[in-house]
């Protein structure tokens, strides 16, 4: 796996502004791995603490569908909206996340290497964050949100390598 720290920056004091790329090669034809991303029943497979994705508004998986996802981390239950800018499946997929404390985008590809591999290259941007702990973690510890996004990508590997 190759993850980056692209950037980070403080726009205003209310708002930290963190950027991370990287990529993951995942030995699975595209169309199996893509087939995997799309199933929001296997987030649980991949997401520590995911729960379940509930339609709000709009199509399941077309531009302008809006979902909210349940997480729960210990004692703690997080809900996340999910608005989807940009599926251009099995190609690409764009979407913003929305939570009381942060939002983030979530873009990434995926390119057929041969038939039974595919590259999954993905950038999350955090471009609200507005919770003093939060803000002092992306400050003084931006890794810690890198690291988060990197498990997922490789808990997403596993699973996808044994369907």
């Amino acid at each position: 796996m190759n993850g980056t720290l692209a950037q980070y920056s403080k726009r205003n004091r209310n708002e930290a502004h963190m950027k991370f790329k990287g990529s993951i090669e995942i030995d699975q034809s595209r169309e199996k791995v893509v087939e995997i991303f799309v199933d929001a029943d296997n987030l649980k497979e991949y997401q520590d603490g995911f729960i379940k994705k509930e339609l709000i508004e709009g199509t399941a998986g077309e531009n302008g569908a809006v979902s909210k996802m349940y997480y729960k981390y210990g004692k703690r239950d997080m809900i996340l909206t999910e608005t989807i800018t940009n599926n251009n499946l099995p190609n690409s997929f764009e979407a913003h996340y929305h939570h009381k404390h942060m939002d983030n985008t979530w873009k990434c590809t995926f390119a057929q290497i041969d038939e039974n591999k595919t590259r999954y290259d993905y950038e999350f941007e955090y471009t609200r964050i507005n919770w003093v702990l939060p803000k002092l973690m992306a400050i003084f510890f931006p890794g810690i949100y890198r690291k988060q996004g990197e498990k997922w990508m490789q808990q997403f590997k596993v699973f996808s390598e044994k369907q």
